[in-house]
């Protein structure tokens, strides 16, 4: 049975992660005076640090993944337990909610909305395919020790050369329905996304064992 520490590492890390990026958003698009590449050059360092900090922090507990299609893809090369991915994957859809949640109480914003911000469109998704692609195999070819700089640098390059921000995660996307802010998807939207991402997952993989 996975350990409760470790479920409780990925909750946190995740509530953690999504209450930055929302948070973020939030504090970029008031402050930017409505110039957008500065919100998206604030909402991206502030994620890119945390992370980092996140992975450091979590790793050694959980892998810190904050991500389902990671955890998938640990699973099937039997670096998680399968019994334990339906526990990761629950504990990061509610963590994703609980930080998207926190970060809207915290600017004094109605805790329980939906986004309307619409994303969708082909060059959506293949911009989520292709980061989250990216993200898995930085991950997997990461030397030890290397993972929170390589995946925080790659994070933060994403947000600017992909369509769509680099979300590269479905937990994120669950979470960014839950604030209608500058970090938000509409709820329409993230299907698409969510069906990209694990594409590029094992389009990750696959590139991994071509290069191996």
């Amino acid at each position: 049975m996975i350990p409760w520490r470790n479920a409780l590492a990925e909750l946190l890390g995740t509530a953690a992660l999504l209450c930055t990026v929302v948070g973020s958003g939030i504090m970029a698009e008031r402050l930017a005076g409505g110039n957008v590449a500065i919100a998206l050059l604030a909402n991206t360092l502030a994620t890119v640090f945390a992370l980092y900090v996140l992975i450091e922090v979590f790793g050694p507990l959980s892998g810190a993944h904050f991500n389902p299609a990671v955890s998938v893809v640990m699973a099937l090369r039997r670096e998680l337990p399968a019994a334990s991915l339906g526990v990761y994957v629950a504990a990061q859809l509610t963590g994703a909610m609980l930080g998207a949640w926190l970060a809207n109480a915290m600017f004094d914003m109605s805790v329980l909305q939906w986004s309307t911000r619409m994303r969708s469109g082909s060059g959506q998704w293949l911009a989520e395919l292709v980061a989250t692609s990216g993200l898995v195999l930085v991950i997997l070819r990461a030397p030890a020790g290397k993972a929170a700089q390589w995946v925080a640098c790659y994070i933060g390059a994403a947000y600017w050369f992909t369509a769509s921000t680099s979300f590269a995660n479905p937990a994120a996307v669950f979470g960014r329905m839950f604030s209608d802010s500058f970090a938000g998807i509409a709820p329409g939207s993230a299907t698409g996304f969510v069906v990209a991402e694990l594409i590029g997952a094992a389009v990750g993989v696959l590139i991994c064992r071509l290069l191996r």
